[in-house]
């Protein structure tokens, strides 16, 4: 689960992600959901870091009993969908839940029910800092969620925020997206090297 900024407080959000085979290999990429533009860029660099991600690491993931194909998304048209379609919604910082849902399709593996994640991420898998974190741990408490990942560059405003806040969940901060992932998909924890 992603978590946004809104007027409102900070809301859950949700990435939706489907895979079509594509034998002709167009690699289309749909994308949904009333985006603006800066999202929808990193719509682009996720789908980005996690072919590279799938290419760098699918010999660790297939030791450690989960079979990957390295080429799912060259062989895939995928579509992600962010629903409440009637919002629109803009920002970078769904970036490592974009990355997160596309990985959860190519390994046939749920995300924990658990955990909440906010960052941009670039194209080389470093993830960014971003606003918002007060609302975004409202939204995460409201939505039953005990573990957070932040970028490591919000740590500061982690550690600003009431207690009443942060009691109850544990909070990991990221560097780049092997940290996040490493939360996300924690039967697979020992399987990506540092």
């Amino acid at each position: 689960m992603g978590l946004a900024y809104t007027s409102m407080g900070g809301s859950a959000l949700y990435i939706e992600t489907q895979a079509i085979v594509d034998s002709k290999k167009s690699n289309k990429f749909t994308v949904t959901g009333q985006l603006g533009d800066v999202m929808k860029e990193s719509t682009q660099i996720a789908l980005t870091v996690a072919r590279s991600f799938l290419e760098q690491t699918s010999s660790d993931i297939i030791a450690s009993s989960t079979v990957v194909d390295p080429n799912f998304i060259d062989n895939h048209s995928f579509h992600l969908h962010v629903p409440e379609g009637a919002t629109p919604k803009d920002g970078p910082s769904a970036g490592v839940t974009m990355v997160t849902s596309l990985l959860s399709l190519a390994l046939q593996q749920p995300c924990a029910s658990n955990v909440a994640m906010t960052g941009e991420v670039t194209l080389s898998g470093k993830v960014l800092p971003v606003g918002g974190i007060r609302e975004k741990t409202m939204a995460a408490r409201r939505a039953g969620i005990t573990v957070l990942c932040l970028p490591n560059a919000n740590q500061r405003d982690w550690d600003e925020l009431p207690s009443y806040l942060k009691n109850g969940i544990e909070v990991h901060f990221c560097e780049n997206y092997h940290d996040v992932y490493r939360v996300a998909f924690a039967a697979a924890d020992d399987a990506i090297p540092s």
